[in-house]
């Protein structure tokens, strides 16, 4: 695919990319306005674009997750299939379009997702009780699955706790499926979930939305 995610749909930075003082300091740009949702609290912030060293192209929107156990929800195996889109547009391959903070989304097919890949700054250790991530390896190359496929497909396949110290990142293909329990601690887990995609016109006439 091309993204650096190798076969299994995700890797590690292989050592802390971001240090102590860097994940306060980029909590802190986020800490003031929050939203809560889903998977505890979530933020889409309007930043600056940023890059890599080794997968520098265009950004879309980025979120952050903020999980505890005082405020935290299961999080059911999925795929993220929705995209942000500069404009809405006709095309039986994009369905279930949306509007969250005056951007556009739809469920994208699989072609446009295998474009994209995500990085997820761990500002806080990523430990088996505060409700890390598990994925199912090499799940992203069964293509875009409905809610019943993806559970039969967890079913048979193995999946892997994703324990991330403070300060590392994951980067992820969108189409793995994963998914997160409920904390367990009171200890936090924030993520800064940034996603990349090679190019911002994926077609003619569809164009992504970026931070």
């Amino acid at each position: 695919m091309g993204l650096g995610v190798g076969d299994w749909g995700w890797r590690y930075i292989e050592s802390p990319a971001w240090s102590e003082g860097a994940c306060d300091l980029l909590f802190g740009t986020f800490e003031k306005s929050t939203r809560t949702g889903r998977a505890g609290t979530r933020r889409t912030a309007d930043a600056n674009r940023r890059s890599c060293a080794w997968w520098d192209r265009s950004t879309v929107p980025r979120n952050t997750f903020r999980e505890i156990r005082a405020v935290n929800w299961l999080v059911p195996w999925h795929q993220d299939t929705a995209l942000p889109l500069a404009t809405r547009f006709d095309d039986p391959e994009w369905v279930s379009w949306s509007e969250k903070a005056g951007v556009c989304y739809a469920h994208a097919p699989w072609w446009a997702l295998s474009r994209v890949v995500a990085l997820r700054v761990h500002l806080d250790a990523s430990t088996i009780e505060n409700g890390p991530l598990r994925v199912v390896p090499g799940s992203h190359q069964v293509g875009v699955l409905t809610d019943q496929g993806v559970r039969d497909y967890v079913k048979t396949n193995d999946h892997h706790a994703c324990l991330v110290p403070r300060g590392g990142v994951l980067a992820m293909c969108p189409l793995l499926i994963h998914s997160s329990s409920k904390a367990q601690t009171d200890a936090p887990r924030r993520v800064l979930h940034i996603e990349y995609a090679d190019t911002l016109d994926l077609k003619l006439g569809i164009r992504l939305a970026v931070a």
